[in-house]
Parts: C-alpha cells; sequence; structure tokens
C-alpha cells in the first residue's frame, strides 16, 4: 500500500453543466515526484471530512477563482467575477481538520491563501494595483510555457530553505492576489523582491505544513527545487501513512 494523497477540486461550469476538475499536473507530482496515489475531493462542502479517515496528506492546489473576502473581512470583493464558493466551504474546513490531525498539508498558489484564511489571515485583493508592487499575474492570451516559465526570484529562509538547499532561487507566478496579513500561527518562509510573501510553514503544528504562492507542480521535474519540495512531503506523506498503519 502507498499513501493517498487528496486534492480538492474546483466546481466550474462547462458547456452549461457544472463540473469538478482540477489541473492534472497536480496528480502528475503526486504520482511521480512523491510516489504516492492522488485522489479528487469534490468541493461539496463539510461532508467531505470524513475523507480525512482515508486519505495520508493533502495538497490544497491553485486555481484561477479567489478565496471570497467574507472569509477574512476582506469588504467588497474585487473580483465577484472570480470566486468559488463551493471549493470554499470544501477547502478551509479541510485544512484546519487535516492539520489539527497532523496529517501533512501542502498548499499551492490559491491554496497558500486558502491555508492563510482558514487559520485567521487576510488576503491582498489586487497585489499589482499597490504602489511598489509587481504584476505577479501569468498574463492571458499567451503559451503556457511563458506564463509558466520563471518571473522572480524569492528570499527563503526556515523550512523551505532547508527543503530546496538554497536561500534564493527562481519562480514562477501566476496570482492576481497575496497574503495580506499572515495568520498569527504562521511563520513567512519566503519573500519576492517586491516583499510579497511567497511561503509559509507552521512551525506549531502536529504535522508537516507548507504553503508555497508560485507553482512548483508545473514541469516539476526540470527544477531542483521542485523535484526537492515534492520528494520532502512525499517523505512526510509516508512517515505519516506509516504511523497511521502502526496505531490502527
Amino acid at each position: 500500500m502507498i499513501p493517498i494523497v487528496g486534492i480538492p477540486a474546483c466546481a466550474k461550469i462547462v458547456d452549461e453543466r457544472e463540473v469538478h476538475t482540477t489541473p492534472s499536473r497536480y496528480a502528475t507530482a503526486v504520482t511521480q515526484g512523491m510516489g504516492a496515489l492522488p485522489i479528487m475531493i469534490p468541493p461539496t462542502g463539510e461532508g467531505q471530512l470524513a475523507l480525512l479517515d482515508r486519505i495520508d496528506a493533502l495538497l490544497v492546489p491553485g486555481s484561477p477563482s479567489n478565496v471570497h473576502p467574507d472569509h477574512y473581512d476582506g469588504g467588497e470583493s474585487e473580483t465577484p467575477d472570480r470566486h468559488d464558493p463551493q471549493r470554499d466551504a470544501t477547502t478551509l474546513p479541510l485544512i484546519r481538520a487535516a492539520i489539527a490531525r497532523g496529517m501533512p498539508v501542502l498548499a499551492i498558489c490559491r491554496g497558500i491563501q486558502e491555508l492563510n484564511v482558514a487559520l485567521g489571515g487576510s488576503l491582498i485583493q489586487r497585489v499589482h494595483e499597490l504602489p511598489g508592487k509587481m504584476d505577479h499575474r501569468g498574463g492571458r492570451d499567451i503559451p503556457l510555457e511563458v506564463a509558466y516559465g520563471p518571473k522572480h526570484p524569492v528570499s527563503a529562509t526556515g523550512l523551505l530553505a532547508d527543503i530546496v538547499g538554497k536561500r534564493e532561487f527562481i519562480v514562477n507566478s501566476l496570482h492576481g492576489q497575496a497574503i495580506d496579513r499572515p495568520a498569527s500561527c504562521l511563520r513567512v518562509e519566503a519573500h519576492a523582491p517586491d516583499g510579497t510573501i511567497e511561503a509559509v510553514s507552521y512551525p506549531g503544528a502536529p504535522g508537516f505544513v507548507l504553503g508555497l504562492q508560485w507553482h512548483p507542480e508545473w514541469r516539476y521535474a526540470e527544477k531542483p527545487e521542485s523535484v526537492s519540495i515534492f520528494q520532502a512531503f512525499g517523505e512526510v506523506c509516508r512517515a505519516h501513512f506509516n504511523k497511521a498503519r502502526k496505531a490502527a
């Protein structure tokens, strides 16, 4: 048996039909980069908490949608056409419950924002409109290779620096929102040159918790830092898996 990693999905309308989706590259990184088994978690609300009895880790993926500001007292939405309330209703309780169980959690792009909100932090709704901030969005109507290409360096510390073995490296960037006020339990692990928070960890959690604002899963095998991140997540997933099986 191998560890099972739950990946929460988004709710979208495609051809007038509601579908639950998540990009396949996350599953690829789980199977090939971690040696684990991915399973998609439909965004159907708190009922999905029961799945935590059946999985060994949680990978919260990115998405074009944004966490609704109602969840962090952020005032009126500045992106009213880019919300997914079904995903919010699923991921926020899942993150809190997974962490409480000591389950490993890796949160990517929208995921790091959900992690921060779930634990009491707030978000910047339009980073690119703030003075002194870069435009962290990937761009529209351009090839994916360009959108997900190298964008800017990050300066890393703590857990992240230990995992990748360096304190500065280049990442991609495809987000319009970012962490504003970090949750009090989170430790900032990396910044972009403009000060935007690029990574956080939760030192006081009973298990591994890491949030990344960029997309390490994009062609992960081509970047040593991404390989290291998924190898490290795979190791803690297997440790959690073995511990849970011994206790059963």
